[in-house]
């Protein structure tokens, strides 16, 4: 068998009529308009596999995340420190966290947030592709990277004001005329490609890119959204050359400037992202590769301080019918992600020498990165957001200053900036030639 070979797996993780969707807070499941996927790659011939997969869902967190992972890592011949799972995050998807629904499903009359059955089938239908997978495995003996500026999808939704604070914020979507005059802020505006080639014969194409995925939601259709879309229509252009998409830093990231939420700017979002796909692989140089390098940073991330944070207060909510279903479902993800606290995430990293991949959790801000840019900028590296998605928004620590809707929600406080940091640090330098 060659030195460094590669399989990947595809599968079908579309939720059933009625399912609730983006944990219980919109609409169910009434229409599918396109289905959901779980993309992955397989990477061997370096002693442990390691995989690499994206989910069409809003989010997989704490023990969903773990579950997942362990499911792949079993298909797979490795363990679950070598298995990266990310959401790309559209919202007209499911939400997974196994605990908070269980705490939900013990409270009469509280909304759902996951059908088990069906995670516990889509985690199967995963693990199940990804073992298939195995006996078709092809060599790669080469890496290819790309870019290409994105044009008219990114913008920040925080408008910080004169006096440090959030003076304005823009969402996904908006009708709003402010917030298409407001200047996009601070973005990543390059969608990077990394590639795996054998010989001159492309064979995956890993893409990343920092936007909230949305361009509308909530009316119970589901789809994988404009990012997703456009990835498949890359798909179809060229069948031979399997395509993964990943979700960059994007918790203060959508394309709130350029989008009014009509249906009929699904299409449009969708094209330049497809554009952007198509002019970073015609930008694709190759690069010979005899080895690669995966490493694990466990890191443990500090609870709110803030009453409202706490258990106390977080069960008081779940258990009042006279709540919002919206705060009910969120004070359980909350109690959830107090009760795995003790448990480390794991921040993962896949170097290729002249390339690196940074997987990181929740929903990170732009700035991560940036950061993480910066440094190694005598490589290519690309950043993966939305892994365990058990903290939810991890702004910088200014952020929690400046106010917005963002820290009003964050699980984990102002400290994970240092720590998140540190453990990149460390994952990007740990071998510089």
């Amino acid at each position: 068998m060659p030195a460094l070979h590669l399989a990947t797996f595809a599968c079908d993780v579309t939720p059933p009529a009625g399912h609730p969707l983006c944990g219980g807070w919109i609409e169910p499941v009434r229409a599918v308009d396109d289905p959901l996927r779980a993309l992955g790659v397989i990477l061997l011939g370096m002693g442990r596999p390691v995989v690499l997969c994206a989910v069409d869902w809003c989010g997989i967190r704490n023990d969903a995340n773990l579950i997942w992972r362990k499911a792949l890592a079993g298909a797979a011949h490795t363990v679950p420190e070598n298995v990266a799972l990310q959401s790309v995050h559209p919202h007209d998807a499911p939400f997974a966290d196994v605990e908070a629904e269980r705490l939900l499903e013990a409270v009469p009359g509280a909304p759902p947030s996951l059908d088990l059955k069906f995670f516990e089938q889509a985690v199967e239908r995963t693990a199940a592709a990804a073992k298939e997978a195995l006996g078709k495995t092809v060599p790669f003996t080469h890496i290819g990277t790309g870019q290409a500026r994105v044009e008219k999808v990114a913008s920040n939704r925080r408008i910080v004001g004169p006096d440090g604070k959030v003076a304005f914020w823009r969402g996904s979507s908006t009708k709003d005329k402010r917030a298409a005059e407001e200047p996009e802020g601070l973005i990543d505006p390059w969608l990077k490609t990394l590639s795996f080639w054998n010989g001159a014969r492309p064979l995956v194409a890993l893409s990343y890119y920092a936007t909230h995925p949305m361009s509308h939601y909530g009316r119970g259709h589901v789809s994988a959204d404009f990012c997703a879309l456009a990835r498949q229509k890359r798909q179809e252009e060229e069948p031979s050359i399997f395509q993964i998409y990943f979700t960059g830093c994007s918790g203060n990231i959508a394309a709130g400037k350029y989008n009014t939420g009509t249906p009929e700017n699904r299409p449009i979002l969708r094209d330049r992202i497809y554009a952007a796909l198509t002019e970073a692989w015609k930008a694709t140089e190759r690069h010979p590769v005899t080895e690669f390098q995966w490493r694990v940073e466990p890191v443990q991330l500090p609870a709110r301080h803030e009453k409202n944070f706490g258990a106390e207060e977080s069960r008081k909510v779940l258990d009042s019918p006279k709540e919002a279903k919206a705060r009910r479902g969120n004070a359980a993800f909350q109690l959830a992600w107090l009760k795995r606290l003790d448990r480390p995430i794991d921040l993962t990293c896949l170097d290729l020498g002249k390339a690196l991949v940074l997987q990181l959790p929740g929903e990170p801000f732009i700035e991560y990165q940036l950061r993480a840019q910066v440094l190694r900028q005598d490589a290519f590296v690309c950043v993966a957001g939305y892994g365990d998605d058990g903290p939810g928004y991890i702004p910088p620590a200014k952020a929690y200053f400046e106010g917005g809707y963002e820290t009003t929600v964050a699980l984990a406080g102002p400290e994970s900036e240092r720590i998140l940091t540190q453990a990149m640090t460390k994952l990007l330098q740990a071998r510089q030639d």
